[in-house]
C-alpha cells in the first residue's frame, strides 16, 4: 500500500449500518454528483444467486454467502486501488464480520487477516436505523429489529478494528450528501 495520501486507503470511505437506513441512497446522490464509488455486495450477490438458483443466500447458507461477500469486498477493494481519488464504498470487508456476529457463526481466522490488512479511511460513516424510511424488498428481507441489531454489530466491529465512526444525520438525502462531502474534504 502506498503512503501517498492520493493513492492509499485513507482516500476510501465506507458507509455502513443497518439495511434501509439511506446508505444506498446517499451513495447513489453522490455518484451523481462525480464521487467514484462501489457498490453494496450483498445486494449484487443476492440478485445474482437468485438468477441462478444458488445456495450462497443468507436465507440458504449464510456461511456461504459470508464468503462469497468476503471475495467481492476485495475485489472491490481491489478495484478501487487502481482508480484514483476518493471512492466511497457501500459497505467494506469488516461488514462481513460484522454479519457473521450478528447471526453467531465464528469468524474464520482469514476474514479477521482481510480486515486488518485492506483498510479504509479512518472515518467511517455509519447510518443509524430510520424507521420512517425502512422497507423490506426482495432482496431486504429483514425487519427493523434485526436491521437497528446489524446496526449495533456494524458499530462494535468497525470499533473493534480500529476506525472511527461518524454518525450520519436523519436528513434529506441531499443534506446528508453536503454532510458526508464536508467530513471528506476536512479529511484531504
Amino acid at each position: 500500500m502506498s503512503d501517498n495520501p492520493k493513492h492509499g486507503p485513507d482516500r476510501f470511505f465506507v458507509v455502513t449500518g443497518g439495511p434501509g437506513s439511506g446508505k444506498t441512497t446517499l451513495i447513489e446522490t453522490l455518484k451523481a454528483a462525480g464521487i467514484r464509488t462501489s457498490e453494496e455486495v450483498g445486494r449484487r450477490l443476492i440478485r445474482d444467486q437468485q438468477a441462478i438458483g444458488g445456495r450462497a443466500l443468507p436465507w440458504l447458507d449464510r456461511a456461504l454467502f459470508a464468503e462469497m461477500m468476503l471475495c467481492l469486498e476485495m475485489r472491490n477493494h481491489d478495484v478501487a486501488t487502481a482508480q484514483p481519488g476518493t471512492i466511497l464504498f457501500d459497505r467494506g470487508v469488516p461488514d462481513v464480520i460484522g454479519y457473521l456476529n450478528l447471526i453467531g457463526l465464528p469468524v474464520p481466522h482469514h476474514m479477521t487477516v482481510a480486515a486488518r490488512t485492506l483498510r479504509y479511511n479512518r472515518r467511517v460513516f455509519i447510518a443509524p436505523p430510520w424507521p420512517e424510511i425502512y422497507r423490506t424488498d426482495g432482496e431486504r428481507r429483514q425487519d427493523l429489529d434485526e436491521a437497528e441489531r446489524t446496526y449495533t454489530a456494524m458499530v462494535r466491529t468497525y470499533r473493534q478494528y480500529g476506525y472511527d465512526l461518524v454518525e450520519l444525520p436523519r436528513v434529506p438525502v441531499g443534506e446528508r450528501a453536503d454532510f458526508v462531502m464536508a467530513v471528506i474534504r476536512a479529511e484531504a
